[in-house]
């Protein structure tokens, strides 16, 4: 765990320096802070925040010259005490040129402020779509238009949406900060125009420069496209604070609160609890026990349905429901005295049931849920399958995927399959989804992939005519497993956005948190409706 923290540390590290000293150094030649420095500047001093979309777009996009974390950097933290998200165009990258990953983490953004009616910020210093690859980024439903799209929803939801242009602005990324309520810009560097001089001159045969086409002195004196503008980028994040500042308070969901009482155990016992191999079994409690708050714990059928826990508690004073993997082998009792070994990390029949009911539980009584994930899969062979597996798990899936309350999910070991889906995969909606270093995410594990890709290729290579030795098989069973390990990796996963980032375990708590607390924004809980579900 350790070496993994430290290869954590120094990737994150790395995101601070967006597209290299050298670029830092030109972009603060003009007088501007830096994407990092802008958010800092805004957030309150020594107030807990969270990152989205960390490492976005890593080692994508090699023939373009990448576009490290996304080209935005994007978080949720305090301005004037007010839960905010703030967006963050990083202009060291790519002159903060949007990517199909930017468009997606934007877009992440927008959806965590709708789900959790929470104020957005845009600090925009972007030259918009990177032409190069416009096909991917311009027009299909979740590219660039859904943006604007997303602003005129959300202002039609009455959550507020500010907007500082402290950089270029151009085409339909104008559209952006003038569909928020305010649109303020800094002179000298803010400009905002559908097309900047260059095309004009070609389009229409105008000549003007940029500044007079679009500047600050332009759009807040003459078209009143801007409310302001501000010398600096200083002042125009004061201004941002002063606006915050006014904000009146908005009805809560009414999620339950105590006083947070520390856990059990300290947050890094988990580094000793978690083993290093991830074949070998440990207990998920304990894991918990550097989680949850001090004997707030209280579990529901602990003697049922063993290879997954459910249980009430709270975090950080927050209630909540967990669905965790037990990763223990656990002994089942069966009709007629008999018992069955069951392994951990997998999802029996009695376990998909347990859960099935907890998670409605949880829906009546308006708990939010947190997920777990060490799962492997759903347990296969013709005992499961007459037993009905399918619909068990079917169930779960169904209780689950129709959940009203908030739901927060953490990858911790393994992820496969439709282990992920029936533990609220990305695809599930989860307000918030992280991965710690110790996960791996696929739709099976690399050693099986690589046996059943391998016997797919000898079939392909036999109907050719080809044979292979015993060492022509190895070899291409370890170049198969080697690609596919690469991609079991969290940092695959966070690069395409299936994951909210990779967290030191130690975050998890804040996350949940913050996550819970952002959701209790949002009072519009809809009724809870599994609609038909397997028996």
């Amino acid at each position: 765990m350790e070496n993994l923290l430290e290869i954590l540390k120094e990737k994150t590290e790395k995101l601070y320096l967006g597209g290299g000293l050298d670029k830092i150094q030109k972009h603060k030649e003009k007088g501007k802070l830096t994407a990092w420095e802008r958010i800092k500047y805004l957030l309150d001093p020594n107030s807990p925040y969270t990152e989205i979309g960390a490492f976005a777009g890593e080692n994508m996009y090699p023939n373009d010259g990448g576009c490290p974390n996304g080209g935005v950097v994007i978080v949720m933290g305090y301005v004037q005490k007010r839960l905010c998200i703030i967006v963050s165009n990083d202009a060291t990258v790519k002159a903060g040129a949007w990517f199909p990953i930017t468009g997606k983490k934007n877009l992440r953004a927008q959806e965590i402020a709708m789900e959790n009616h929470l104020p957005i910020i845009y600090l925009v210093d972007s030259a918009g779509v990177y032409l190069p690859m416009q096909d991917e980024i311009f027009p299909d439903k979740e590219h660039f238009g859904r943006i604007f799209r997303n602003n005129a929803k959300i202002s039609a939801m009455g959550i507020p949406q500010i907007s500082a242009i402290m950089g270029s602005c151009v085409a339909g990324g104008a559209y952006l900060p003038i569909m928020s309520d305010y649109a303020l810009i800094v002179e000298g560097t803010g400009s905002v125009f559908l097309a900047g001089s260059y095309l004009v001159r070609s389009s229409i045969g105008e000549v003007i420069d940029n500044e007079s086409l679009g500047g600050a002195t332009t759009h807040s004196e003459i078209s009143g496209v801007t409310d302001n503008k501000y010398p600096n980028d200083e002042s125009c994040l004061d201004a941002i604070k002063n606006i915050v500042d006014k904000f009146g308070d908005t009805p809560k969901a009414g999620f339950s609160r105590i006083e947070s009482q520390l856990p059990l155990l300290p947050t890094d016992a988990v580094y000793k609890n978690l083993p290093e191999d991830r074949l070998k079994p440990y207990n998920m409690l304990q894991l918990l026990d550097s989680i949850v708050d001090k004997d707030s714990l209280e579990e529901y059928k602990k003697d049922y349905g063993k290879t997954i826990i459910c249980a009430l508690a709270r975090i950080d004073g927050w209630a909540v429901g967990i669905v965790a993997n037990q990763r223990e082998v656990v002994k089942a009792k069966k009709p007629g005295g008999t018992q069955e070994m069951q392994m951990g990390g997998v999802i029996y029949s009695d376990s998909a049931d347990k859960s099935a009911r907890f998670i409605m539980n949880c829906n009546q009584q308006k708990v939010p849920l947190v997920f777990f994930q060490d799962v492997t899969g759903f347990m296969v062979g013709s005992r499961s399958e007459q037993g009905g597996i399918i619909k068990d798990g079917a169930k779960m899936v169904n209780a689950m995927a129709n959940s009203v309350v908030p739901k927060f999910t953490f990858v911790i070991g393994n992820s496969y399959g439709a282990g992920n889906y029936a533990m609220c995969g990305k695809a599930y909606d989860p307000r918030l989804i992280y991965a710690w270093p110790t996960a791996q995410m696929a739709v099976m594990s690399g050693a099986s992939a690589g046996k059943t890709l391998l016997q797919i290729q000898e079939a392909t290579l036999k109907g050719k005519g080809v044979q292979l030795s015993e060492n022509e098989k190895n070899k291409l069973l370890s170049e198969i497993e080697q690609k596919y390990n690469e991609q079991l990796s969290p940092y695959y996963a966070a690069a395409r956005l299936w994951v909210d980032g990779v967290i030191d375990p130690k975050e998890t708590r804040k996350i949940i948190s913050m996550g819970i607390e952002a959701a209790n924004h949002n009072p519009d809980i809809p009724k809870y409706n599994v609609g038909v579900i397997q028996t």
